[in-house]
């Protein structure tokens, strides 16, 4: 054993490439422009992809772990939900919103926002979905609208958008890593049911 395999444990390809083998997916070395790999997994008609991204901050640089799946979103139905902080009862005075889904402990833990509150409580409704949310000790799980911009070549189709989830560092937990494939997995199979997800495929390659 090597004395940095010692010292620091697994390195991120080697728990990624179990991870990978665990749920049926695939683990890509990163290419010459880029050393960060990623796994991804089928899950119906979707692809849920889980890389690194480094964002600079002009004096140091931030690693941050994500996991994406663009979907065909046909209400354009979007939602964020993380963790409360500290600062969270302040931004609820001050008027931010966070929706309540009936559930006290999940509603006690998390900040709900959306752009329609009946269905922000249809789809956490859900128990499974606030399971596998709960078991995230830090998450910012989102719909975010396609990643079209000035610096980015990818175009998504104008009825597709994209389940984002995003945390700072480098997740080398393979259960975490698993639960949150599960997660994503939960979660378009709930937008399905509810008819705010079309399960084909959305066209886009990330």
């Amino acid at each position: 054993m090597s004395d940095l395999r010692k010292w620091f444990g697994p390195s991120r390809e080697e728990i990624w490439q179990q991870v990978a083998n665990a749920i049926g997916g695939k683990y890509t070395d990163g290419d010459f422009w880029s050393n960060r790999g990623r796994v991804e997994a089928t899950h119906g008609q979707w692809i849920v992809t889980l890389d690194n991204h480094v964002v600079s901050t002009g004096k140091s640089a931030i690693s941050y772990t994500r996991m994406r799946a663009p979907y065909v979103n046909p209400g354009k139905f979007r939602f964020t939900i993380y963790r409360r902080g500290i600062f969270s009862n302040l931004g609820k005075k001050l008027g931010m919103q966070d929706v309540d889904i009936g559930d006290p402990a999940f509603d006690d833990a998390f900040i709900i926002k959306g752009n329609d509150e009946n269905k922000l409580r249809q789809l956490f409704a859900d128990a499974r979905l606030r399971e596998l949310i709960s078991a995230q000790p830090s998450i910012h799980f989102s719909v975010k609208d396609d990643e079209t911009a000035f610096w980015n070549s990818r175009n998504f189709p104008a009825d597709v958008d994209e389940l984002y989830f995003e945390v700072t560092g480098v997740i080398k937990d393979t259960e975490r890593l698993k639960f949150l494939f599960d997660l994503f997995a939960e979660t378009l199979d709930q937008l399905c049911r509810m008819g705010e997800a079309y399960e084909k495929a959305p066209g886009v390659t990330l």
